[in-house]
């Protein structure tokens, strides 16, 4: 027979273990909703600091920082618009310190600034709108890369691919830009989305996507042990075109031979597209003017090469515009008007027309923003893989 003593000592053991529990528990404060997006596409956002001395919002639609208030419970907040529907990022600077916003699960994956994102839809679905349609899936692959390291890469199949094990697809390599990571097509350029919507209406062939990650001098760094390195400070330069070479070796030696053995890819270079963002279309270029039996379809987003590069290393592409445009299915360049880039990527076309090299171009308002990439990934992948 248990000793009633011997109960209520374990209670009260048990009571006082809980309490202390509790107590070690951090103070919870009030409840922080941001980003609030209203019905008239205005966007209230939040955070609480109640020691801050000073809190402003940073967000891609304002053309400088917003200064925000600070209510009684420590909550510094702001409503701005109406703005344009689309996703865009922002951040906050406290006391001049730069923080995404804790009460948003939703980040932009980049390697160096820390940005939240808020996703104002339109009256009418946007292109990367989550619909009610047929949805492809996401998987995250690692593989053997250049010097012993391990890659990595995001994969988006299409509709139906699990559902149909003998159906074969065409592959999409999609490159991003210079501190952007494997997850910022898909996170950010909402690539995924996209394909799924233009799958759905019959605009796009179901094709796979490949999102590598760019920088091979960052993640060989890393896993062997030493520092990253800065960034090339010149677009052309020996550096720049060292890393961009690293990475033409990765893709083609590494990356097409596991994706192509692990997923039920179509070989040959007219089933194979490549395509990229600012520095992920600089390698775009590079890739696909020094491999052209392994590419048919070029896209270019915010980014080009110079008339001396071209010139210097890829003298073929222009001196035979013949056996280029033969080769090519598709050439893409597309910048947009405020894009620091804007200058050298029209000259870059400029170079191209002289040198009679076909391709088709777009030119869109604004910067060098993944508001225009979402723009020019809904433009080209209907024109990918049509025969």
């Amino acid at each position: 027979m248990t000793n009633p003593l011997t109960v209520r000592f374990w209670l009260a053991w048990l009571l006082v273990g809980l309490s202390n529990l509790v107590l070690a528990q951090p103070p919870r404060g009030p409840l922080v909703v941001s980003p609030q997006v209203n019905a008239d596409k205005s966007v209230t956002f939040r955070y609480l600091a109640p020691q801050a001395n000073e809190v402003k919002l940073s967000a891609q639609f304002e053309k400088a920082p917003v200064a925000m208030t600070k209510d009684a419970q420590g909550i510094w907040s702001v409503t701005v618009g109406p703005v344009k529907p689309d996703i865009y990022p922002y951040s906050f600077q406290a006391d001049g310190v730069t923080v995404m916003d804790p009460a948003n699960v939703a980040f932009f994956p980049n390697e160096r600034f820390k940005a939240s994102l808020v996703d104002v839809p339109g009256d009418t679905p946007l292109i990367h709108a989550l619909r009610d349609v047929p949805h492809g899936s996401i998987n995250y692959e690692y593989y053997p890369s250049i010097e012993g390291t391990t890659g990595s890469l995001v994969v988006y199949t299409p509709p139906g691919y699990d559902q149909s094990p003998s159906k074969k697809y065409p592959v999409y390599y999609l490159i991003s830009g210079t501190t952007d990571t494997e997850e910022t097509f898909f996170k950010v350029g909402k690539t995924n989305l996209i394909l799924d919507n233009l799958i759905a209406e019959g605009k796009a062939k179901p094709m796979i996507i490949v999102m590598p990650y760019g920088n091979m001098a960052a993640r060989v760094a890393e896993q062997k042990g030493g520092a990253k390195p800065a960034d090339p400070t010149v677009r052309d330069g020996a550096d720049a075109v060292k890393r961009a070479n690293d990475f033409t070796t990765d893709l083609v030696s590494n990356v097409i031979p596991y994706v192509e053995k692990n997923y039920r890819a179509i070989p040959g270079r007219e089933n194979r597209a490549i395509g990229g963002f600012s520095r992920g279309g600089g390698q775009t270029l590079r890739t696909a003017f020094s491999n052209m039996d392994k590419f048919a379809w070029v896209c270019a987003y915010s980014s080009y090469l110079s008339p001396d590069e071209m010139n210097r290393s890829y003298p073929s592409i222009v001196s035979n515009p013949q056996q280029t445009n033969k080769q090519l299915k598709l050439l893409w360049v597309s910048v947009g008007s405020d894009d620091f880039l804007y200058k050298g990527t029209v000259e870059f076309m400029d170079y191209l027309k002289a040198k009679n090299v076909q391709f088709k171009s777009l030119v869109t308002d604004g910067g060098h923003t993944w508001m225009n990439v979402k723009t020019y990934v809904a433009a080209t992948t209907p024109l990918l893989f049509q025969q």
